[in-house]
């Protein structure tokens, strides 16, 4: 962003979803509250933005709702190295199963970005992800349901 700012303000015209870190959100947007960074960025043409908080979570936004998925907290982070990428993994892969791309499915598709992340750091590089089954992966995604679920 340093070097190619502009560049990259006129690539995000044709963006459908970006996904960032607080960081690069703060700096490509000179706002330091992340709901206003994701505002102006979403001005710059992004249909949907992701702001990821490392072992913090991840908010989602579109131009009307907003969405936080907390991080699944371990007990063990053993190397961060591939959490990001196989976020990314995590949410493309729930997308393209899907019929259509809505806020609701975005929404799952953070939740399933998430899990993935959180299997990743449990071991070095991505050995855990060569691990897992489809079962584990529900399994974990319903930790998430369950640690953000309440009544009121």
């Amino acid at each position: 962003m340093d070097h190619f700012m502009e560049d990259l303000k006129k690539a995000l015209k044709n963006v459908d979803v970006l996904t960032i870190n607080d960081e690069e959100a703060r700096q490509l947007s000179e706002e330091y509250s992340l709901m206003k960074a994701s505002r102006k960025i979403l001005e710059m043409g992004p249909k949907y933005l992701i702001i990821k908080k490392g072992e913090h979570g991840a908010f989602l936004f579109d131009k009307k709702e907003a969405f936080f998925a907390p991080a699944l907290p371990l007990e063990e982070v053993l190397d961060p190295t591939g959490a990001g990428d196989s976020f990314a993994g995590g949410f493309i892969g729930y997308l393209s199963g899907q019929d259509e791309v809505s806020f609701d499915k975005m929404k799952t598709a953070v939740i399933y970005g998430s899990v993935m992340a959180s299997f990743c750091v449990e071991k070095f590089g991505t050995q855990k992800l060569t691990e897992i089954t489809k079962e584990d992966v529900l399994e974990r995604a319903q930790k998430f349901v369950d640690l953000s679920s309440f009544n009121l």
